[in-house]
């Protein structure tokens, strides 16, 4: 629980696994005793969340462990009411038999929470088409630190100005965020910029309807990275799966060409356009991943392919589909004749299969590029910027200045069509020089993107990001955001350092620059990382976390649901044994090499010992790492 998908480590004081709302709202009452006015609370969901979210101090509340039950589903009105510890793929898995899925995608589908989802906004693939999760987001049932419970949904506005006039917390809560919300509304408008994507936080803009009839307090809640209150249910829309797909592999001579066509690739109407660097694309063909697909993504003779963009196509009408569909490729065909926009092939999928195959690939772009040789790995502290779409290739071009002035390696990969594109430098944070480089290109990239009029934090939430709120939501909204955190948690304790303090309290931010993993790794001598690389080179990226009881990986997790039991758990307790072996001066290259020749290798010992423990207590369980 001290670590999640991002460079950060932070250990709690304590971790609390809830079975029910009403578990949490025995935390939210306990929570005002005297005796534990001291402790701060911050909900986990995934552990998926690439800047820190639900790390902190104080006391961790996870909702993946038990709260994880799909309570109610009506087809006929398309919505579906969930548990927020519900993995994204096992709604979709359990609404498929329906003919329904919850839209909103990302990468880490198959261990994401919806409650993390929610927390953070999350969006991705198709977004342009589908939205991000707060557009799907009718209901939520959340818990005040105090064990009140917090119902929200769309409603009149002045059915809500009505909720404002009564007493208690709620009330104000209600009153704050339309006092607030409508004083600023000008401002508001025009501070945010026009784009798919939202200054993940609390959402000012939404929360009123563009004719000010609607107000909805989700939308406070949706973005708001636990800061607020425990978001326990929710009430989602779900969409009809479309009948038809088709997919288009496009390859380009150059990243930038791939960047450059993608407005083209929108003209034709695609549901989406993803797009894969060289660097991506030469991980994956080491990767046992390519064999998958390999003769969909098949190299143009006499052409070094350096970009992918991946376009897909859905619908109901296939003849409307097909028609798009041909128009893409005449126009493609007319490029490649004419020499121009770097086009140098194209690849059509027409069958599930396939494209579930690529976007497989395409999902493991991140544990692919956390594979790459060396002590320097691709790291995320910038990797969700949005810019408008037309001026993407334009800024990318200068994020690759930077990256290439200090001769770093990187991959990128992402949603043009929206504007995102996720950059990972290769950096080593064992090296304290290149950790002061990193907050140096946070810096630098936050100008860059205030620059192209867009956001540091399009789709993964701010987490330890928050030192940049005030740059972009500027000082007057960054005190609204201030005045709604008050309403909810006057006395900063549900995930402190987060978005933003409350009020009459002046407490940081967590900074990027917080302590990290590598921290504590780099008190590790180099030997030892380097004959213990698998636990060393863990980045966290939980794919071992899947929910899939198919997937091998991995058993014992999916049977206890304790994660230290998953090849992550087990990684970071060996990182930190190896630490504290190192703080005592002991040597396990030592140890092992003084152990009798044809003995078990320390490592032997330790896991038979484990096994022989366990086999007496009847818990046997075959080691997967």
């Amino acid at each position: 629980m001290a670590t999640d998908n991002s460079i950060y480590q932070l250990l709690p004081d304590a971790v609390i696994f809830p079975r029910s709302s009403e578990d949490v709202a025995l935390i939210g009452r306990l929570a005002t005793l005297p005796a534990f006015h001291s402790l701060s609370f911050t909900p986990r969901g995934g552990g998926t969340g690439t800047n820190g979210q639900s790390l902190n101090r104080g006391v961790i509340v996870d909702m993946s462990r038990y709260m994880n039950r799909i309570l109610d589903v009506n087809a006929e009105q398309g919505w579906v009411r969930v548990e927020a510890g519900v993995i994204k793929d096992q709604l979709n898995q359990y609404l498929k038999p329906l003919g329904y899925f919850f839209s909103p995608e990302l990468s880490t589908s198959n261990r994401a929470t919806l409650g993390g989802m929610i927390n953070t906004d999350a969006s991705g693939q198709g977004s342009l088409v589908y939205g991000k999760t707060s557009d799907h987001v009718l209901g939520l049932r959340a818990v005040l630190l105090g064990g009140e419970l917090l119902e929200t949904s769309a409603m009149p506005t002045s059915a809500a100005q009505a909720l404002a006039t009564q007493p208690g917390r709620i009330g104000d809560i209600y009153r704050t965020v339309l006092e607030r919300c409508l004083q600023q509304r000008s401002l508001i408008v025009e501070k945010f910029p026009d784009l798919n994507r939202f200054l993940t936080g609390y959402d000012l803009r939404h929360v009123f309807s563009d004719d000010l009839q609607t107000f909805d307090l989700t939308l406070i809640l949706t973005g708001s990275e636990g800061t607020l209150a425990f978001i326990t249910e929710a009430t989602l829309d779900i969409t009809p799966l479309p009948k038809v797909r088709r997919l288009v592999n496009v390859k380009y001579d150059s990243f930038d060409s791939a960047l450059r066509n993608a407005p083209f690739m929108l003209a034709a109407h695609a549901l989406s356009v993803e797009t894969v660097d060289s660097k991506v694309l030469n991980l994956a063909r080491e990767d046992i991943v390519w064999d998958s697909v390999r003769e969909l993504i098949e190299d143009v003779p006499g052409q070094t392919m350096q970009g992918l963009n991946i376009v897909e196509f859905a619908g109901d009408d296939g003849a409307l589909i097909d028609g798009q569909l041909e128009t893409l490729r005449a126009g493609l065909d007319s490029l490649m004749a004419a020499g121009e926009a770097g086009v140098i092939g194209y690849q059509l999928c027409g069958q599930l299969a396939e494209i579930e195959r690529i976007y497989a690939m395409r999902k493991k772009a991140v544990g692919l590029l956390g594979n790459s040789k060396g002590p320097a790995k691709t790291i995320p502290f910038a990797e969700d910027t949005c810019v408008p779409p037309q001026h993407l290739a334009d800024y990318i071009a200068e994020f690759r200045a930077l990256l290439d002035s200090h001769q770093l390696s990187y991959g990128m990969f992402g949603h043009v069509d929206a504007g995102v594109l996720h950059v990972r430098p290769a950096l080593d944070m064992c090296d304290p020089a290149q950790e002061v480089l990193m907050k140096q290109l946070s810096d630098r990239i936050v100008a860059l993107t205030a620059k192209y009029v867009g956001l540091l934090c399009g789709e993964h939430g701010k987490g330890f990001r928050a030192e940049y709120s005030p740059a972009f939501f500027g000082d007057v909204l960054y005190q609204e955001l201030r005045h709604i955190k008050t309403a909810f948690d006057s006395a900063n304790r549900l995930n402190p350092g987060k978005i933003c303090p409350p009020l009459a309290n002046d407490a940081p931010m967590l900074t990027v620059d917080a302590v990290k993993r590598g921290t504590f790794d780099r008190q590790i001598p180099v030997a030892v990382r380097g004959a213990w690389r698998g636990a060393m080179e863990c980045n966290g990226n939980g794919l071992c976390f899947n929910f899939d009881t198919l997937s091998p990986v991995c058993p014992s997790m999916k049977i206890t649901a304790d994660r230290i039991h998953s090849p992550n758990g087990r990684e970071t307790l060996v990182r930190e044994w190896l630490r504290l072996l190192a703080q005592q001066g002991v040597s396990p290259l030592q140890l092992e090499q003084e152990l009798p020749r044809g003995m078990a290798t320390l490592r032997d010992v330790a896991a038979r010992v484990g096994n022989s423990w366990r086999a007496r207590r009847g818990e046997y369980d075959f080691p997967t790492k």
